[in-house]
């Protein structure tokens, strides 16, 4: 009972991880939410998959709920190229990430960004929202 209880747990959370990164992204110009992830107290990483083969110029985050500083942002490209941009940015509740222009044109297959949790009286982790630019 208890390993089918352990099964199921993670493929809930498995499904609702894909289905919170699934967001459509029009072939309108502009900015689109391409994902959202909740950052751990645990972890340093998170990733943010992107949907399809959509080109972005530039890529954004948001922070919502708590503060967060970034270190640094890897975008992973369906070439296999890799592009690391150092941020070092203390972000508050509501603030966003520099505009980051890519260098790369090519679609991407995931933003994987590194992070340090900041302390909170409510103990929340921050909800991080990254948008791209067409």
């Amino acid at each position: 009972m208890k390993k089918i209880i352990i099964v199921l747990l993670v493929v809930i959370t498995q499904y609702n991880c894909a289905n919170a990164q699934k967001q459509p992204v029009t072939n309108v110009g502009g900015w689109h939410k391409i994902g959202d992830v909740t950052a751990s107290f645990n972890l340093e990483n998170e990733s943010i998959m992107s949907v399809g083969n959509t080109k972005f110029k530039a890529i954004k985050l948001k922070v919502i709920d708590a503060p967060i500083n970034i270190q640094s942002i890897d975008v992973y490209y369906q070439s296999g190229d890799i592009e690391t941009i150092i941020l070092k940015s203390m972000l508050t509740t509501g603030a966003e990430t520099r505009i980051i222009e890519l260098k790369n044109s090519a679609p991407f297959k995931k933003i994987v960004f590194t992070y340090k949790t900041i302390s909170n009286s409510q103990q929340e982790n921050a909800y991080l929202e990254l948008y791209g630019l067409k």
